[in-house]
């Protein structure tokens, strides 16, 4: 007799987009992308962080500074970005992004452009902020949906 108890594939991604975020090194937000396809098969996973060659003990990582350019918001690379470029497939179209964070205006085009048709998100505690509106003005006017994950109650065990 199978199990019955496994999780769902929902869980299963939103899961993954959880643990790709624990690898970010940012001290205030860790973000993490997972991009799948309709064969519920994974194509790309992302975080967010420094762009490939920047050493990251050498880059700002401050939220507010006297200057812009001593934060790290004109350098870190979104989650969602980051799991668009590193895809292993070369379309995107009708896939669905799962990301731990509601996007950005800014990743949102990328989400549009890359051909993602559907975002799941975990937490998107910047409703009110003007990056988040607008994401949500380009996913209804470009036809990407979008919703918030909801998780079954399941407790997560692992049993090796």
């Amino acid at each position: 007799m199978k199990r019955t108890d496994y999780i769902s594939w929902d869980e299963y991604f939103m899961g993954i987009a959880m643990l790709s975020a624990q690898r970010s090194k940012d001290s205030n937000t860790q973000v993490g992308a997972c991009i799948v396809n309709r064969e519920n098969k994974i194509v790309s996973v992302g975080y967010n962080g420094m762009p490939t060659g920047c050493i990251d003990d050498e880059m700002p990582w401050e939220r507010s500074a006297e200057s812009a350019l001593d934060t790290k918001y004109p350098y870190v690379c979104h989650a969602e970005l980051n799991a668009i470029l590193n895809s292993n497939i070369g379309n995107l179209s009708g896939c669905t992004v799962y990301v731990t964070l509601f996007p950005c205006n800014e990743c949102a085009k990328a989400i549009i452009q890359s051909g993602i048709k559907k975002v799941v998100y975990y937490d998107n505690k910047y409703a009110d902020a003007d990056s988040t509106k607008a994401s949500c003005l380009l996913f209804r006017k470009c036809g990407v949906e979008f919703e918030q994950y909801r998780p079954s109650g399941k407790e997560l065990v692992l049993s090796l």
